[in-house]
């Protein structure tokens, strides 16, 4: 007998189709597992244990803390699916903070939850997960998949104001097309009305605002906790190299930044460039944060060379808009024409590709900034 495909892309009964589904303790986590529950799939729940927070961070706007572990093993409770805590300290310390922490005193502006997808999250719960014989991994993200002819390509959100496909852009071929993303096709409210459907208690609860390991948002303070030495006074200079001021430590610097400087002009200042070497910030007016041209180091491609011949698009920055570009890719050399100049880019963040066609915005990968 033929089955019919069912919601995930399997010919196979949901009662036949495991699925992990990675529990944060928040609203969108919580609902994909109530909708999986409710389509008749067999679930279970897995949320990670990334860091060991205190007080302060547990009552922060942040993801996986102690308060989100218990909201996770609620829900699971009340949709009566299995659910693990897996104890990831370790490998989200080495992989994510460590990292963290060196790109800062590099001079970079990193991105952490690029990171955390790239390691504990796509990489080790993936593998637990295929570990437990499980037909997929069912995320929270606001993303979209398409699987074709056993190829999925991963595109941006329809609700453009959530959507975290920048953040995924690390993703390999091989865990797209084990990764279901059930929220790339609902807005926010959407997914709030299925959570109160479905009587969760988490329902109404906020969304997560700061990076998990930086409580209310003081990176500074991680940084000083793991790299006190760090803090090292250092020269700031005019672009003609004229020493104006003094620093405390770059990692209090970042590229585009206006405020915190503490040099008077009648023309406000932005940092325009940081050399980690000599531990020294170099400050200038506004026009001179304007680029054209990017290099990139690491690139992550989901798509072949030949579709980046026109029509390409890129991101520099999560809360950025797309951006007309030419992508010229030798080896894993990449440079990047920006068809106008942008503002504040910055070494450590990621510049994302993208490419319409009728489905959407499609993802063809990215590279961390490098130059």
């Amino acid at each position: 007998m033929n089955l019919e495909t069912n919601s995930l892309g399997f010919n196979k009964k949901p009662s036949e189709t495991t699925v992990v589904v990675a529990m944060s303790g928040g609203v969108d986590s919580s609902t994909v597992a109530g909708m999986m529950k409710q389509e008749g799939y067999k679930v279970i729940g897995i949320t990670l244990k990334l860091y060991n927070d205190g007080k302060e961070v547990a009552a922060s706007k942040q993801c996986c803390s102690g308060q989100d572990i218990m909201d996770a093993k609620r829900v699971a409770h009340k949709l009566d699916i299995e659910h693990k805590i897996l104890y990831y300290q370790d490998k989200f310390k080495q992989g994510v903070i460590d990292n963290f922490v060196d790109s800062y005193l590099k001079g970079e502006t990193p991105i952490p939850c690029v990171q955390c997808n790239q390691t504990v999250k796509f990489k080790d719960l993936f593998e637990f997960s295929k570990d437990l014989n499980a037909d997929a991994l069912i995320t929270g993200h606001y993303v979209k998949s398409l699987t074709q002819d056993n190829l999925t390509n991963m595109y941006q959100a329809i609700d453009e104001n959530r959507d975290q496909s920048y953040f995924l852009f690390n993703t390999t071929r091989e865990q797209l097309n084990y990764i279901r993303f059930p929220l790339g096709g609902l807005l926010k409210d959407k997914t709030r009305e299925i959570a109160k459907n479905l009587n969760l208690n988490v329902a109404d609860k906020p969304d997560s605002q700061d990076i998990c390991f930086v409580p209310n948002g003081d990176y500074a303070s991680v940084i000083k906790k793991f790299k006190p030495e760090s803090y090292k006074k250092g020269n700031i200079k005019n672009l003609d190299g004229k020493v104006v001021g003094v620093h405390d430590g770059i990692v209090n610097f970042t590229i585009g930044q206006r405020k915190g400087i503490k040099v008077s002009n009648e023309e406000p200042f932005y940092v325009i460039r940081i050399d980690a070497e000599k531990n020294e910030i170099y400050i200038g007016p506004k026009e001179e944060l304007a680029r054209i041209d990017i290099n990139l180091k690491n690139l992550n491609l989901l798509t072949k060379k030949e579709e980046f011949n026109e029509n390409i698009l890129v991101k520099v920055r999560s809360t950025g808009k797309l951006l007309d570009a030419k992508v010229n890719i030798e080896d894993n050399n990449v440079k990047v024409s920006l068809l106008k100049p942008e503002y504040g880019i910055s070494p450590g963040q990621a510049c994302v590709f993208y490419k319409k066609d009728q489905f959407g915005h499609k993802v063809l990968g990215g590279g961390w900034i490098k130059d």
